[in-house]
């Protein structure tokens, strides 16, 4: 099953990010992902109920053949398929993304930061002319603006990944931001690295260099070293040809954020990276820049000077325009007093915060963008939840068809669809996807378990992860295992000491 598939709290991946874009005002949507993926994305786009009952238009699934799951993220924007569909600014986001601020109040900070609005703010970062009005961006290149939270929280997870970043304050606006803006969490990006390339250049070099040429151009700098990359990129389009021209950039959150950072204030490395060239080529996307309406295209072709009867003077040769400056790449840090943003890629964060969810009240209670219609999906004229039952309904989250046994205890759970739950089990604080089996008397304390997997009867099982499609023997007990099939091997057997079996491909 692909990763933007997997459920939290009942949920496919890739719907959170979907349903942002769509809140947002965003219908131009593509689905990027490598050829092996995308019909289990073409057939859930089509049967998922949650992912069919998104607005009009569906995303636009692209797999191009050269896409694996190896490729790096810069490559991807340098595919042929994918550059043909980018005819604008565009938005860049993970499938694994979980963002609860609106994301219009994002757009809207960018926009007003670095797009200009014509010039109709006073706060936009060396604004030497109108970019979103007439004129587009012929009077100064768009920045970008990318994002990153915090992960010291009190509601975090032990060893989630950091980021190294530096940023430098942006100039004081001279109209105060309104209540509730998130411009005041945004400053300029100076260098961004991964914590480990940071961990790596401090061993070797027992310190940390800063230049001083950074220090110059920015006197104030702050330094972060416990937020992380949400890898939300508001680019500009000129940023395709800035990685086309660049093949040495492979990571964008690494290479493409933090080399355009560095180019602020870094001499020669503008040049090095082709900006000059870049920024005087003519954007193809701003309608105005292809106009055949330029106010100087009759000038440059005739010379009235020339024509006059009365009198001939020599034109003198312009001035050499200055250089133009390389637009900033933003950071919004955002805080951690806000709805949270964050990525799913641990299983840890994934089962943390799909029992966070679980514990949002149903929709005509909550407001929450996240929250569900039901907390018990099953059909109500014949319940397939037996009496005798104890289920912690304001913690818990069910699916459809789901069958509970008597003196079956669930607590603190997220149940998904088509699940069998056996007599007597107790499952607290755990996950269940899809077609999960749980036999009698189980007991299951903080685990995450895959789509069609099966629990033997009497297994006691605390922390533990079960693989898609694993059969736990009977009476297996277990802390902070990894039951996984190991592909390729004769028979089958698990992580833990061999004990149990695959379902797939047993004699």
């Amino acid at each position: 099953m692909p990763k933007a598939l997997i459920p939290i709290a009942n949920r496919p991946m890739v719907w959170y990010s979907l349903d942002w874009c769509y809140r947002m005002g965003i219908s131009t949507i593509h689905l990027i992902t490598p050829p092996t993926s995308a019909p289990a994305l073409e057939a859930a786009l089509s049967q998922n109920p949650h992912l069919t009952s998104l607005p009009s238009p569906k995303p636009t699934i692209l797999a191009p053949q050269s896409l694996s799951q190896d490729t790096v993220t810069a490559s991807i924007l340098r595919i042929p398929e994918i550059r043909t569909v980018i005819t604008s600014d565009f938005l860049i986001l993970p499938c694994d993304l979980l963002c609860e601020i609106p994301g219009e109040s994002l757009l809207e900070a960018w926009m007003i930061t670095q797009a200009g609005l014509g010039g109709a703010t006073a706060d936009s970062i060396d604004y030497n002319g109108p970019k979103m009005g007439l004129g587009g961006e012929k009077g100064g290149r768009r920045g970008g603006l990318g994002v990153w939270f915090e992960t010291k929280t009190a509601d975090s997870i032990k060893g989630e990944e950091t980021d190294f970043l530096i940023t430098a304050p942006l100039p004081a606006p001279s109209v105060p931001p309104p209540s509730g803006s998130l411009r005041p969490h945004i400053s300029q990006l100076v260098h961004s690295t991964t914590t480990d390339t940071l961990h790596d250049t401090t061993d070797s070099r027992k310190t940390f260099p800063i230049r001083h040429r950074l220090l110059r151009t920015h006197p104030r700098i702050i330094l972060h070293t416990t937020h992380r990359d949400a890898h939300i990129y508001l680019f500009p389009h000129w940023t395709l040809s800035l990685i086309a021209r660049n093949p040495t950039l492979d990571s964008i959150s690494e290479d493409v954020v933090g080399t355009w950072a560095k180019a602020t204030w870094q001499p020669g490395l503008a040049t090095k990276l082709s900006l000059p060239e870049i920024f005087r080529a003519p954007d193809d996307t701003d309608p105005e820049t292809t106009s055949s309406h330029h106010s100087n295209a009759l000038e440059e072709e005739i010379d009235l000077a020339s024509t006059s009867t009365t009198h001939t003077s020599t034109l003198s040769t312009p001035p050499t325009p200055p250089p133009q400056p390389i637009p900033p790449f933003l950071s919004y840090l955002h805080p951690p007093h806000l709805p949270p943003i964050t990525r799913i890629d641990t299983t840890a964060l994934l089962l943390h915060h799909s029992l966070r969810l679980a514990l949002l009240p149903p929709t005509p209670e909550s407001q929450h963008p996240y929250s569900h219609p039901l907390k018990n999906a099953s059909p109500t004229p014949h319940p397939p939840i037996q009496t005798q039952t104890t289920i912690q309904t304001p913690t818990t989250l069910l699916d459809t068809h789901v069958l509970v046994a008597p003196r079956a205890v669930i607590k603190e759970s997220v149940i998904g669809a088509n699940c069998d739950i056996k007599a007597g089990a107790r499952l607290t604080r755990c996950l269940l996807m899809e077609g999960v089996v749980v036999g009698e008397r189980v007991v299951l304390h903080g685990c995450v378990v895959g789509r069609r997997a099966r629990v033997g009867s009497g297994c006691v099982l605390r922390e533990c992860e079960v693989q898609e499609g694993f059969v736990v023997p009977e009476g297996v007990e277990g802390k902070g295992e990894k039951f996984v099939v190991f592909e390729g091997l004769e028979g089958s057997g698990g992580e833990k000491d061999g004990k149990g079996e695959g379902e797939v491909g047993d004699e």
